[in-house]
Formats: structure tokens, C-alpha cells, sequence
């Protein structure tokens, strides 16, 4: 018999932020929520959370069908804005704290080949001093972003999030 727990699930769901920095927390806000669901459609859904991207977050990529990564950010449209994203060697790939595109450059020069599709939701929060509380207007943009997001786990299909992501442009 197969332990499960052991089995990389298809579909992950990487938010990363700092809960002690304000509006920072929105990204593990949403994991935390979703995962405290019983809903069926997360069955085949990994759950990781961390402060910041790092290099060796690159082999969480690994046999992934489809990735989702989540974060806070001040330039985010519409309450969160949501994006495929693909390999880029940017200026964080030399940092202790990387981009997602960053990290799949990363995996892409490990494994020689193309990383999963991946798709970039940013949360608009304002206030990343330590010590803050998660804004109000903050507050109302992780909901919105939980109910998107929940929509994305129902059909987790890269064609799909790519028709979202296309959608979402048209609304800007």
C-alpha cells in the first residue's frame, strides 16, 4: 500500500509573506483559509508557505502539473492581479529572497528541461511595516483573491487559468 502522505500532489499552491509585517501576511492568509477547508477540490492540492522564495524552493516545482504562486504586492490592480509567469533570470536570482521567475529559471537550468505552467497571484495590500495589522481594504482583497482562487482549484487546467488570466487583463 501507498502512503499518500508521502505523494507529490499535481497542483500546488506556494504563498509566501511574513505574518508579523501587516498587509505582507495576505499571501499565508489565503493558504491558511483554504487549507482549513473540507472541500473535494483540494484533494489533489499541495500547500506550502514560506517568508520568501529561496533557490531550493525550485525543486518544489517537481512533477507539478500546475503551480500557483501567491504574495502581497503594492502594484497589484483591482484588489489582486493574476498572471502566468515563466523563467526569467532576473536581478533577484542572486539575492537571498528571489522572484517566482527567478525560481523557475532555477529549475529550468537544474532539470534541463521546462518547468510546470506557473501563474503568479499578487494581492494589493499597502502597509509592510513590522508589527502592523492587516489593513482593512487588505482584508477585502484577500477575500475577493480567496473566492478567485477557489475558482482556479475547481478547474485546475492551465487553459483555464489562462483564459482567467486573460479575463482578469479585459477588467484592468
Amino acid at each position: 500500500m501507498v502512503n499518500d502522505k508521502f505523494m507529490t500532489k499535481p497542483f500546488l499552491l506556494f504563498a509566501y509573506g511574513n505574518l508579523s509585517r501587516g498587509d505582507d501576511a495576505l499571501g499565508p492568509l489565503l493558504l491558511g483559509h483554504l487549507e482549513t477547508q473540507n472541500a473535494h477540490f483540494l484533494h489533489n492540492v499541495d500547500f506550502l508557505t514560506d517568508f520568501q522564495l529561496q533557490i531550493e524552493h525550485a525543486l518544489d516545482l517537481e512533477n507539478r502539473a500546475l503551480v500557483l504562486f501567491v504574495d502581497a504586492s503594492m502594484s497589484a490592480q483591482q484588489g489582486f492581479s493574476f498572471q502566468e509567469i515563466f523563467p526569467e533570470k532576473d536581478q533577484s536570482y542572486t539575492t537571498h529572497a528571489m522572484s517566482p521567475a527567478a525560481v523557475l529559471s532555477v529549475y529550468q537550468q537544474i532539470k534541463q528541461h521546462a518547468p510546470p505552467p506557473c501563474f503568479l497571484l499578487s494581492i494589493h495590500g499597502a502597509a509592510f511595516e513590522l508589527g502592523t495589522a492587516l489593513t482593512t481594504s487588505a482584508e477585502q482583497h484577500l477575500t475577493q483573491a480567496i473566492e478567485f482562487t477557489k475558482i482556479l482549484l475547481r478547474s485546475p487546467d492551465q487553459t483555464e487559468w489562462r483564459m482567467h488570466e486573460k479575463n482578469q487583463r479585459c477588467l484592468q
